[in-house]
């Protein structure tokens, strides 16, 4: 009879866990994830080899249960973000996806251009057409698109960018009727749609759709990158970083293990990102030597409403120095400061 009574309870408990871990919280968990060296990703035609490596560095972010929730309430670096500051209002997790792996080629097209430009190689851009990331509910556009479309002509006309796409539609009234040719992964969909105000907008007439421009970079030499799932734009500088070495003969990395983050625009410039504590627990544990961390500027308002934000290399060199890191932290405003670095490293011996 006892046996009968445990195996219940044992049985209970099981039931109980497993339903927990399927269970999701409106939050999202963020953790330190993984490096991954960026000559597995990126070639350029007839590139020369060097002998260390440029890694770019991510972090796992997933949405929580109640056991990934309690164990990042106890960890110092996993991050608990509630579900509206990760993804946008209506935004379902494809169109999350989506939009990741949009900024992560986005990034990866400016860095083509700075790597370029450096250079002094070819590169141009062709436009693609109006990349749709999100499609909002009870709207127009709902019936027809999704995420990762790219609108390529609206009423027999092609746009060149999607301020001329915006300018277009905004003329128009509600009720009207607009015919749309949409891509989908090569297939071409022409369609109508009738024009319709946004529920908590009535004053705005449209499809129902955020966008961005989609563009793509023609280089001589080829640049190929394939960087399978990883998304957001945060690889921007380790991306130029590599494409550069790749395209010169001098080998950058000296032998050096070399890591870093930030986003990168067109200019060069470094930008800040997120979840820099967790790529330093990372970038630590697969033995990488130096780490290239953002040296942003706080903007005033956001000082006077957080006294003690840090930016991201001072968290960065912070992270390092709190688990014992022997790691060189190195800050960097600019790709050019990041190569006035590397080029003034003595070789690994």
């Amino acid at each position: 009879m006892k046996n009968k009574v445990w195996l219940a309870i044992f049985l209970a408990f099981t039931l109980l866990f497993l339903s927990a871990s399927f269970y999701t919280l409106p939050f999202y968990v963020q953790k330190p994830g993984s490096a991954f060296a960026l000559d597995d990703i990126v070639e350029v035609d007839n590139s020369t080899e060097s002998e260390g490596d440029f890694s770019l560095m991510t972090v796992s972010q997933v949405q929580a249960n109640i056991f990934a929730y309690i164990w990042a309430k106890f960890d110092d670096y996993q991050v608990i973000y509630p579900i509206e500051q990760v993804r946008n209002p209506h935004e379902s997790d494809k169109e999350y996806s989506v939009r990741q792996l949009h900024l992560m080629e986005s990034s990866a097209t400016q860095a083509i251009e700075v790597a370029f430009k450096k250079a002094d190689a070819d590169y141009s851009y062709t436009y693609r057409g109006i990349y749709v990331l999100n499609v909002y509910p009870d709207m127009p556009a709902e019936k027809l698109l999704e995420a990762g479309d790219r609108i390529t002509g609206i009423d027999d006309l092609e746009f060149k960018s999607s301020e001329e796409f915006i300018e277009y539609v905004s003329k128009k009234k509600k009720g009207d009727t607009v015919s749309i040719t949409v891509d989908r992964e090569g297939e071409i969909i022409e369609e109508e749609l009738t024009l319709k105000a946004f529920p908590e907008m009535p004053e705005q007439i449209g499809l129902g759709i955020s966008l961005v421009d989609d563009k793509s970079v023609e280089t001589d030499p080829v640049v190929k990158i394939d960087a399978d799932e990883i998304g957001g734009p945060s690889a921007g500088l380790m991306y130029s970083l590599e494409i550069y070495d790749q395209l010169i003969e001098e080998d950058l990395t000296k032998g050096y293990n070399i890591a870093g983050t930030g986003t990168i625009s067109s200019e060069g410039e470094v930008g800040r990102i997120g979840g820099i504590d967790q790529k330093i627990v990372a970038a630590d544990s697969q033995g990488i030597d130096i780490f290239f961390a953002p040296d942003d500027t706080i903007p005033e308002d956001i000082l006077k409403k957080d006294p003690n934000i840090l930016t991201n290399y001072e968290s960065a060199a912070k992270t390092a120095e709190d688990i014992g890191s022997s790691m060189k932290i190195v800050p960097v405003k600019t790709f050019d400061d990041a190569l006035e670095y590397l080029e003034s490293l003595e070789r690994q011996s």
